[in-house]
């Protein structure tokens, strides 16, 4: 059943085009091996990084590029994507294996790198059509998520020479004061101040952080899953936010994505991968979970929870004042301003419980 399930990719955008035989030239001082030209299409997408396929007669492979007009040492960094996911190869098998990096930007108008393409299912909003998985497969995949996150913030970041990632300690307050500033930077007249929701995330700070490599973008769409066994979790895709940072506040962000079948209309409206299935873990859940398996006894979750829902409620404005500023006419854009509204209002209620609860205690 597999191959009705995977995604082969596109016909690649007129725009977004390049030198195929440039890089199969460049590829092949590499891989010698290859055979052909190779037949190529593009992945959707294209907000961030540009994703291709390039189909060999005899081997499978990925180019990754910046989008056009992005320099190297902004977000879209080839070089540090690639030679991350080349040192955590060995201790994270999980990841793709690394074919090399083009530094030559002249070759198709940015640098690159290629790596082995491992074909499967992406989860996204909702599983392909006529994949349906039961109650236990899904509760099974939920739980192979969680481990393999679980397995990744127990990377000995030192072994594997990745510790120079990060600025070291005082992690979660650059987190608060980069996204604050963020924030700040992209507010229109039409949503919250966020004022008092900045100043108690500046004020609530846990004492106790936890360096580790986390991947900062960890959700089922960037998962490849076995279109033979779909619970099973061959690879986890898109690095390029990685670093070395506080697993509990990644767990955070995960949980802001997390939408459950039983939230408000207005919650189900954003969902963007398959949490909703029956079987699926609750955020209380996935809390649990990853506490048992990591050890984190008695954790207060409240301030990783209102932070989480904090970074993308900036995320989503950073998306409308493009909007706003008609940067951008991608109507889909047009009513953002009210999910940072709504963002925010879930953050300060996941406050307001927090508070009730030490109550309590």
């Amino acid at each position: 059943m597999s191959n009705n399930y995977v995604d082969l990719g596109s016909e690649v955008r007129e725009q977004e085009q390049f030198d195929v035989e440039a890089v199969d030239t460049w590829l092949k001082t590499i891989r010698p091996d290859l055979v052909g030209l190779p037949q190529v299409t593009q992945f959707p997408g294209g907000a961030s990084n540009w994703t291709y396929r390039l189909a060999y007669q005899n081997a499978d492979l990925i180019l990754r590029r910046a989008p056009a007009g992005t320099k190297a040492k902004s977000a879209h960094n080839m070089r540090r994507e690639h030679d991350l996911q080349k040192a955590l190869k060995p201790a994270f098998p999980a990841v793709p294996a690394m074919i090399g990096y083009c530094e030559d930007t002249q070759l198709i108008g940015s640098d690159f790198y290629v790596m082995e393409r491992i074909e499967g299912i992406i989860p996204r909003k909702n599983l392909p059509r006529g994949l349906e998985l039961s109650k236990a497969d899904t509760r099974a995949l939920c739980t192979n998520m969680l481990d393999q996150l679980v397995a990744l913030h127990q990377v000995d970041i030192d072994a594997t020479g990745l510790s120079a990632l990060g600025k070291g300690e005082g992690y979660v307050e650059r987190q608060v004061k980069g996204w604050s500033e963020r924030y700040k930077k992209a507010k229109t007249w039409n949503v919250p101040s966020a004022k008092g929701l900045m100043r108690w995330l500046s004020e609530n700070m846990p004492e106790q952080e936890n360096l580790c490599l986390t991947h900062n973008d960890f959700r089922f769409d960037n998962l490849v899953l076995n279109a033979e066994n779909p619970t099973e979790i061959l690879a986890i895709l898109d690095w390029e936010l990685a670093t070395i940072g506080d697993p509990l506040v990644e767990l955070g962000n995960l949980l802001a994505y997390w939408v459950q079948a039983d939230d408000d209309r207005i919650a189900r409206s954003t969902r963007r991968q398959p949490t909703h299935l029956e079987g699926m873990f609750t955020r209380a859940e996935v809390i649990k979970y990853y506490c048992e398996k990591t050890g984190h006894t008695d954790v207060d979750m409240t301030f990783y929870e209102a932070f989480g829902l904090f970074r993308l409620s900036v995320i989503a404005q950073q998306i409308y004042f493009r909007y706003h500023h008609k940067q951008t006419r991608n109507p889909a854009f047009k009513n953002f301003w009210f999910l940072v509204h709504y963002l925010q209002w879930r953050a300060k209620r996941v406050i307001k419980n927090g508070n009730q609860r030490a109550r309590r205690s």
